[in-house]
C-alpha cells in the first residue's frame, strides 16, 4: 500500500502537465512556478532577461524542481508567435507578467497608459489566444490570470494599473465562456498587498505600510509563497468544474470596509 504521508493526492498531481508561467524570474511569478514544479509539473519560466531568468532557472533546479526558460517581451506579439510553438504542448498557461508605472490621472502619459495595458492586460489576450489554439486541439487546459485586489477598486495613481487589471477580470470570464465547451478552465487569482520587489517602496513607507496593515483584517502584508496553493489549486484536477472565477488571495482586504 502507498505510503498516505508521502503519496501524492491525485487531485493535485500535476505530473505530465507541463506549464509556462510569464513574469517568472522573481515576485508572485516565481512563486507560482515553483508551487507547480512542486505539484509535479514541468515548467517554462518566463522574462525579458535572459541571465535573470537563468539564475532563476538554476536555482530551482538546486532544488530538485523541472523547469525550463523561455526569455521573451510578452508585450511583443512577434516573439510570442515565434515561441509559444517552439515550447510543445502547454497544459497550464499561467498569464502573470505585469509592470506598474504609477501617477494622477491628469499628469499620466498616453505611453505609460499604453504600456501598463499593453503588458498587464493585452499580454494575457496574446498568450491566451496562441496557447489556447493547442488546448482545444487537445480538448483540455488550464489558464489562470494574475489579477489583483485592484481588480475591484482603486486608489489614486494607479488608474492604468486598475483598468488593466479590471479588464483582465472580464477576460478571464470571456474566456472562460467561449473556451468552456473545449474542457478548458479560466481563472484569475487576485493578490492583495504581496511583499514583493515591485512593492518594496511601499513596504519601506511606513505610512503606508501602517495603512495596509490597519486596513487588512489579517493586519500584515501577504508572502508571494502563499499564492501557489491556490495556483496549483487552479492548475489541477481538484478546480475542473471551475471557471470563469477570481479567487482573491488579500488577507480579507476586500471583505473590510
Amino acid at each position: 500500500m502507498p505510503d498516505t504521508q508521502t503519496a501524492p493526492n491525485p487531485l493535485f498531481d500535476l505530473t505530465g502537465r507541463r506549464a509556462l508561467v510569464t513574469g517568472s524570474s522573481r515576485g508572485l511569478g516565481l512563486a507560482m512556478a515553483r508551487g507547480l514544479a512542486r505539484a509535479g509539473a514541468t515548467v517554462v519560466l518566463n522574462g525579458r532577461d535572459p541571465a535573470t531568468l537563468r539564475t532563476t532557472a538554476e536555482t530551482l533546479r538546486t532544488e530538485g524542481l523541472n523547469v525550463e526558460e523561455a526569455a521573451f517581451d510578452v508585450a511583443d506579439e512577434e516573439a510570442i508567435r515565434r515561441t509559444i510553438p517552439s515550447l510543445g504542448p502547454i497544459d497550464i498557461l499561467v498569464n502573470n507578467a505585469g509592470i506598474h508605472r504609477r501617477g494622477p490621472l491628469t499628469d499620466l502619459s498616453t505611453e505609460d497608459w499604453d504600456a501598463v495595458l499593453r503588458t498587464n492586460l493585452t499580454s494575457a489576450f496574446l498568450l491566451g489566444r496562441e496557447v489556447a489554439r493547442g488546448m482545444i486541439e487537445r480538448r483540455r487546459g488550464k489558464i489562470i490570470n494574475t489579477c489583483s485586489v485592484m481588480s475591484e477598486v482603486a486608489r489614486p495613481t494607479i488608474a492604468n494599473y486598475a483598468a488593466a487589471k479590471g479588464g483582465l477580470k472580464m477576460l478571464t470570464r470571456a474566456m472562460a465562456v467561449e473556451w468552456g465547451p473545449h474542457n478548458i478552465q479560466v481563472n484569475g487569482i487576485g493578490p492583495g498587498y504581496m511583499r514583493t520587489e515591485l512593492n518594496r517602496p511601499l513596504v519601506e513607507n511606513p505610512e503606508f505600510n501602517q495603512w495596509i496593515c490597519g486596513r487588512t483584517p489579517l493586519r500584515r502584508w501577504g508572502d508571494p509563497e502563499e499564492l501557489a496553493g491556490t495556483a496549483v489549486y487552479l492548475a489541477s484536477p481538484a478546480s475542473d468544474f471551475i471557471t470563469g472565477q477570481v479567487i482573491y488571495v488579500d488577507g480579507g482586504i476586500l471583505a473590510a470596509l
